[in-house]
């Protein structure tokens, strides 16, 4: 699977929708910890998200006949926008099921690029299963927020643009996990070229799929999950993303929502910008890790 997912990764269709983003140094949060820290800003994408890349580069395999059917996923809001936008500016008609839980704002993004919302459930498995009845009774083509490999080919392209941007030293790169497609992108394309580049899964305590499974060495579905960081809110981590993270990701951390409610802070400090839990959870667990090394080192 390596060659074919860097290769899946090299060709995906994201520019027409997506942008490059910026590695912004985060000068503060550096001169604090006494480390070099660069934030990858995805919040600057169209939707505000990395997921626009994986939804388009999907959706841009189909099939013309698969198109005049239509598109339909579950999401807890990421996928759900990036999606909307993708179809949209491919004139598909498109159905996302989210959790009831989903902030307002979310929804109504995905409503104003045009797709039809169904609110079901509390959390995104909840909403799969009925996005996936849904799917059977009109026939729609179901694309997955996470688990599909083009979908983490599209993802993989941060990776790409990590490796490029920043051509010096890097010792470890953190991820935020939810399905793992992220993870997963990212993880495949630096490793194959930079091995020795740790790469770091960061997930809530409440929602660690990613760490369960590489315990059990399989997927393994967690009995409940929290929904502060509703992004990453998954029971259990995908097949094909589990796949590869296997054989990538060289740890994987947890964190409280403490510690994500204070990186949420940190990111305001240095770039003002206000990200979701799920997007300071990477940034979490690096300080996690930091605060333990300092410790350490005042022994």
């Amino acid at each position: 699977m390596p060659h074919t997912m860097i290769k899946k990764i090299l060709q995906a269709r994201v520019y027409d929708v997506a942008v490059e983003t910026p590695l912004s140094r985060a000068n503060q949060l550096s001169n604090r910890l006494g480390n070099e820290i660069i934030l990858k800003r995805e919040d600057l994408q169209p939707v505000f998200s990395f997921k626009i890349r994986g939804a388009y580069n999907k959706i841009c395999q189909l099939t013309p006949e698969e198109r005049t059917r239509g598109v339909i996923a579950a999401s807890a809001g990421n996928h759900a926008q990036g999606l909307a936008l993708a179809a949209k500016k491919l004139g598909i008609q498109a159905t996302i099921v989210m959790p009831a839980t989903t902030p307002e704002v979310k929804v109504s993004a995905v409503r104003n690029h045009g797709a039809e919302v169904v609110l079901f459930g509390d959390a995104f498995d909840e909403a799969s299963a009925k996005s996936r009845e849904i799917m059977a009774q009109t026939g729609q083509v179901y694309v997955h927020p996470f688990d599909d490999l083009d979908t983490i080919a599209g993802q993989g392209t941060i990776g790409m643009e990590i490796l490029h941007q920043h051509e010096g030293n890097i010792d470890a790169i953190f991820i935020p996990v939810g399905g793992g497609g992220l993870i997963a992108g990212v993880a495949a394309y630096v490793k194959y070229l930079r091995p020795d580049i740790k790469i770091i899964g960061v997930e809530p305590e409440d929602a660690a799929c990613l760490k369960i499974a590489m315990e059990k060495g399989k997927p393994t579905r967690l009995a409940t999950v929290g929904i502060f960081a509703e992004g990453v809110a998954v029971a259990e981590i995908g097949q094909n993303t589990f796949a590869i993270a296997k054989d990538t990701v060289d740890e994987v951390i947890t964190v409280t929502t403490d510690e994500m409610c204070a990186a949420i802070k940190d990111i305001y400090d240095d770039t003002r910008a206000i990200t979701e839990p799920a997007g300071a959870c990477a940034l979490a667990g690096l300080k996690s890790i930091s605060s333990v090394k300092t410790r350490k080192d005042k022994r």
